[in-house]
């Protein structure tokens, strides 16, 4: 057979799976470059559709998990102001008003059967079974992430997972990824510090990470961050008391949170956001809508919203873990998405994916049920048990419009928020990048232990990289501190090139972890 590819230029010019040249794939094609993303980016769709569907049926990402069910209670405010100023979402409304949820925990990168020691940022994803259906809100134990545009995700998770040669993760690959995608320094400080192996689930924070918009009865929107405050207290691990662990149960969180539940011991969260004007904020060295950014709390503090508990266990894993299905696009009126660039992707992604991962019909499944009438003109798909008919549908009709008996449009019950939005279509980073000042912030706010622990697991892992890779680690840890780059640099002189270090160390210098790590500016219960 004659081999098709005899008259094919053999180069390393990145293509699509139509030959098509990438000529950029940094960037999302967006209208201006901090705007929203348009339908339209069919390089961007193939390559996340295609990434969607690399796993079967195990999660691409967050494969090992743990969930609990339990309620989330509203407060009724935002801090000293009425929540309503800011949202029309029902939830949060009333007083002492309970909405039952789901959350799943989990680690990102690792197998179904990983420990769950290992160093990597934890999902804390939270299903609101609302009057208004479903919200889900997704996120992490971190308040950021490594990337600000979705089009590079499906390349980081490559870089993060096992070689595709050796099956063997490699530390080398991450490193390279991050050395030549500077936004993701702020999320390697954070990964490599006792930060990047939390104790347990229940004493773990969680953040929606992504930015997001409140919508009030009159359509005026304000930006949020949303943040889960653990009243357990906060508590990381050190390289050393995590492999200390492993070798003993490498199930330890999710035996941890299902005996804490099962002894009537229930985990708590307070539920807390920070609100910023729906605007550019020319002020700030950085865009509000990248989450490789913290927002500082003291121009935009944490405002008390209301509380979760967890108090009952799943009855069957499978059905109820497994199955739970998330979306970062589920949202509910008085709820709306910010122009963030990973938002629009993910939104898109996530919801691809569980139709790949579990059916067409995953949310006939109990797990991912809304708690309210469900009524649709969609039909058929693999796994179907039952048609979603309104009580007096005409069940004939399968669309709308129709005056034979079909579902109609519902009633908008508050004004829509429409933002004016104007621009050219570009592929375009944008403009206030700033990808090293915060993580030389966050070096700086680590008490000496801390910074020990990330110097000597930083070394470590860097080691055996090349050594190109080590001058640009480098040279991003000097730029945002001098110390920090300093004493990266000098570790990395002084260590073996051999791959004995390959294994990060514990604690240098004697210094001794406290028993719980509590983060700067925040106790165990603040408010």
């Amino acid at each position: 057979m004659e081999n098709q590819e005899t008259n094919i230029e053999h180069d390393d010019t990145l293509t699509n799976r139509q030959g098509h040249p990438i000529t950029n794939n940094q960037n999302l094609r967006t209208v201006g470059n901090r705007g929203p993303s348009t339908l339209e980016n069919y390089d961007f769709i193939e390559k996340i559709s295609h990434f969607d569907r690399e796993r079967i049926p195990e999660r691409v990402v967050h494969a090992r998990g743990a969930g609990a069910h339990g309620y989330f209670e509203s407060y009724g405010t935002v801090g000293n102001d009425p929540v309503s100023k800011y949202t029309r979402a029902k939830l949060f409304q009333e007083k002492g008003k309970q909405t039952p949820v789901f959350v799943r925990f989990s680690s990102v990168i690792h197998g179904g059967h990983s420990p769950e020691t290992l160093r990597d940022p934890r999902g804390f994803a939270v299903k609101f079974y609302t009057e208004d259906g479903n919200w889900d809100l997704v996120g992490n134990n971190l308040k950021i992430f490594f990337i600000r545009d979705a089009v590079k995700f499906p390349d980081m998770i490559h870089a993060f997972k096992p070689d595709p040669i050796t099956n063997l993760q490699d530390n080398e690959r991450f490193f390279d990824f991050c050395s030549n995608s500077p936004e993701t320094f702020h999320m390697v400080t954070f990964v490599y510090s006792p930060w990047g192996i939390p104790a347990n689930y229940r004493m773990m924070q969680g953040s929606g990470v992504n930015t997001y918009k409140w919508v009030n009865q009159e359509g005026k929107a304000v930006l949020v961050k949303y943040h889960w405050e653990p009243k357990q207290g906060i508590k990381n691990l050190t390289q050393k008391e995590a492999e200390e662990i492993q070798a003993k149960n490498f199930n330890h969180a999710t035996q941890d949170l299902y005996d804490s539940i099962e002894q009537g011991d229930y985990p708590e969260w307070e539920f807390l956001v920070q609100i910023m004007s729906d605007d550019d904020h020319p002020e700030l060295d950085f865009d509000p809508l990248d989450d490789t950014k913290l927002w500082p709390e003291d121009k935009f503090p944490w405002l008390p919203v209301g509380k979760m508990v967890l108090n009952k266990n799943p009855e069957d894993y499978f059905a109820e873990v497994e199955q739970s299905a998330f979306g970062t696009g589920v949202l509910v009126d008085g709820l709306d998405f910010s122009d963030d660039k990973m938002l629009q992707g993910r939104t898109f992604s996530y919801s691809d994916t569980q139709r790949y991962r579990v059916g067409a019909n995953y949310l006939q499944l109990p797990i991912n049920a809304p708690k309210k009438r469900v009524a649709t003109n969609q039909r058929g798909g693999q796994m179907q048990y039952k048609v979603d008919l309104a009580p007096d549908q005409n069940p004939h009709i399968n669309y709308e419009p129709s005056i034979l008996g079909g579902l109609k449009e519902a009633v908008q019950t508050g004004k829509e928020y429409t933002p004016n939005v104007e621009g050219n279509l570009v592929r375009q980073s944008i403009d206030r990048t700033s990808n090293t000042k915060q993580a030389g912030e966050t070096y700086r706010q680590f008490d000496q232990w801390e910074k020990d622990e990330l110097l000597a697991n930083l070394i470590a892992g860097l080691a055996p990289c090349d050594s190109r890779i080590q001058e640009k680690m480098i040279a991003l840890a000097t730029v945002a501190d001098e110390e920090y780059g300093r004493l990266l640099r000098e570790g990395l002189a002084a260590a073996p090139t051999d791959g004995s270090s390959q294994k990060p160390l514990g604690n240098r210098d004697g210094d001794q972890a406290p028993e719980t790590a509590i983060e700067k500016g925040h106790d165990a219960d603040p408010y």
